[in-house]
């Protein structure tokens, strides 16, 4: 399989011509992919666009490739988002990761109440663009043509909120309703992932008024790191997407 890489825009891109990678992404596909002229790759811009091409210039501060085909991919729809609790270690980044290579179309950062990991002022900040670095990386990995967004820290409150317009589902592992057999109805899908030790009684009750479902996904009780993904894997068979 070609090598893929992202570009900042490719809205000027066209079949015949050139696009040029820079910067530390150019760095990488010659440095650390040790990518070769004449060698086949695919670009994209994280926004739909997905080019074919060939290598035709490659140093570390520069690669050109000639366009050999330009496709342009539509945003999945209905949209399956991620709201990961913070959880403490890596445990809620490498959640992050996997969802992003298995289709989550936008992630959100909550900060629960059992969330060991606090996001405030600056942290939020550097978090937020820690888990925005993963998401590329892994988009790149898994040659997605469209990069999830990663939003900003949300509240319990804001959650509520948004129940109230979207099909927002709580992973419980008390629930009686088994995530797989959820029958989609055309409304964007918003999991909502607990941290360690799960979402609270009282978070659990304030959104299933504000009209979330309650779901169970299995037998077992998994990791925080590990719900989200699988409950995304479960929700790409549904939407058809797998």
């Amino acid at each position: 399989m070609a090598l893929h890489f992202l570009v900042e825009s490719a809205t000027d891109a066209v079949e015949g011509g050139v696009v040029s990678l820079t910067g530390a992404e150019a760095k990488h596909a010659a440095v650390v992919r040790r990518l070769r002229v004449g060698e086949a790759v695919t670009v994209g811009d994280g926004r739909g666009v997905r080019l074919t091409g060939v290598a035709e210039e490659v140093t570390p501060a520069r690669v050109d490739v000639r366009i050999l085909e330009r496709v342009v991919h539509e945003a999945p729809t209905p949209r399956v988002v991620l709201i990961q609790a913070l959880a403490k270690g890596d445990r809620d980044e490498l959640a992050v990761q996997a969802a992003c290579e298995l289709g989550v179309d936008e992630i959100v950062p909550w900060q629960a109440s059992r969330s060991v990991s606090r996001w405030e002022g600056a942290k939020a900040v550097k978090g937020r663009e820690r888990w925005a670095t993963i998401v590329r990386e892994a988009a790149k990995q898994a040659h997605r043509t469209w990069v999830p967004e990663v939003a900003p820290p949300v509240s319990t409150a804001q959650l509520a909120e948004r129940a109230a317009d979207q099909r927002m589902l709580l992973l419980d592992p008390t629930a009686s309703t088994r995530l797989s057999s959820l029958e989609p109805d055309g409304r964007d899908i918003v999991l909502v992932v607990g941290p360690e030790g799960g979402i609270s009684p009282d978070e659990l009750e304030r959104l299933e008024n504000a009209g979330a479902e309650r779901m169970l996904l299995g037998d077992t009780v998994l990791r925080t790191s590990t719900a989200g993904p699988a409950a995304i894997a479960v929700l790409s068979a549904a939407l058809g997407r797998w």
